[in-house]
């Protein structure tokens, strides 16, 4: 027959030792600061991603603000043109001419 190990016997008032608790409570200590940290950098990118996203809209305002600052501008340079050129006409004695004075020369039907 085969021998069955016994276990010593117990000291009189031992008690059985159980797992000791603080290496569970540091665990999850740590977890908690892993965690937070987690959430900190979550919260971090967030933050920047609003920041992205408000840079963006401010950069195409700024972009149709440009378009349109270059519209009024070739606008004005347009209407300042003609007049500036026709005061300056005027000043020298010049007027302009009739739409019944006016006669068109045809370069293309007298190449023939």
């Amino acid at each position: 027959m085969a021998a069955i190990a016994q276990a010593p016997p117990a000291r009189p008032g031992a008690r059985p030792r159980g797992r000791p608790r603080r290496h569970v409570a540091g665990g999850i200590v740590w977890i908690s600061v892993v965690a937070v940290l987690l959430a900190g950098i979550v919260a971090v990118n967030v933050a920047l991603l609003r920041v992205n996203l408000r840079l963006d809209q401010l950069g195409r305002e700024r972009d149709k603000f440009h378009a349109d600052n270059a519209m009024l501008s070739s606008q004005n340079s347009s209407a300042s043109a003609s007049a500036r050129i026709q005061d300056l006409g005027v000043r020298d004695g010049l007027v302009p001419a009739s739409t019944a004075d006016t006669t068109y020369y045809d370069m293309a039907y007298h190449r023939r």
